[in-house]
């Protein structure tokens, strides 16, 4: 059963800008030309080359992707869309691809009718904190007009990638594999229908594990909130010795 307090906000709440990113409840503080304006802001302070986006499984991802997209598009970059995928995966998806910088479409754990933006360097790490004050004082200037993107102007283009892959087999090549075979061990794992779930399952089994995945698949369709507290989670514990597993 879904959780009723993950969907229905008691109240508006304000947009929360930082400078590693936003977020907001979507449609109120957060809309389309809100995202697209903060991601012209953040396009403005990175070198030439392309720029990576993510988002995870939550509703209003598509439409926000799209937003961003044709944003940066429309100035003149190239975007590299890898679609549902986790956080680290964005981050090495912009290092393999040698991006200008990236942004994952995500609250975290935030409760369903949120969302937001994440910015990522070329390093692929969490945009640096000088760097992204100067993002935010850059989105403010913009917020109160936000550009108005059409698909008609748009001078870069769009290209989809595979960018779970490549971390999965950057996870393999640091990891003792065969030791994690011999042992065989079975593992539940509660994906919480986010993005997480793109890289967990053949992970785990690509490392031997005998594998029970609930919480599939990164549709944002929360079965629980997803903060990962003991309170959020106490009837969800009980299924992994139920399931037999050695870890959780």
């Amino acid at each position: 059963m879904k959780n009723d307090t993950a969907t229905n906000p008691k109240h508006s709440e304000p947009l929360i800008v930082s400078v590693s990113g936003l977020r907001g409840i979507v449609g109120e503080a957060l809309t389309n030309d809100v995202a697209a304006a903060y991601a012209c802001s953040f396009i403005e302070t990175l070198p030439a080359g392309p720029v990576v986006i993510g988002r995870d499984g939550r509703e209003s991802g598509p439409a926000l992707k799209e937003a961003i997209a044709n944003a940066i598009v429309a100035n003149g970059r190239d975007v590299l869309d890898c679609d549902i995928a986790s956080t680290p995966t964005v981050g090495v998806a912009i290092v393999e691809k040698n991006a200008a910088g990236g942004i994952q479409i995500s609250a975290s754990h935030n409760p369903a009718p949120y969302n937001g933006l994440k910015l990522f360097s070329s390093e692929g790490r969490v945009l640096p904190a000088v760097a992204g004050d100067a993002v935010r004082l850059r989105f403010e200037a913009l917020r109160r007009a936000p550009p108005k993107i059409q698909k008609e102007s748009a001078h870069g283009n769009v290209r989809a990638i595979e960018s779970t892959l490549p971390h999965l087999h950057k996870v393999l090549a640091i990891v003792d594999v065969d030791s994690i075979r011999k042992v065989k061990p079975k593992v539940w794992i509660d994906c919480g229908h986010g993005a997480g779930s793109r890289l967990a399952r053949p992970l785990l089994e690509a490392l031997g594990c005998e594998v029970t995945v609930v919480g599939e698949p990164a549709d944002g369709q929360f079965e629980h909130e997803p903060e990962p507290t003991a309170d959020n989670l106490i009837d969800w514990l009980p299924q992994i010795p139920a399931a037999g597993a050695d870890i959780g």
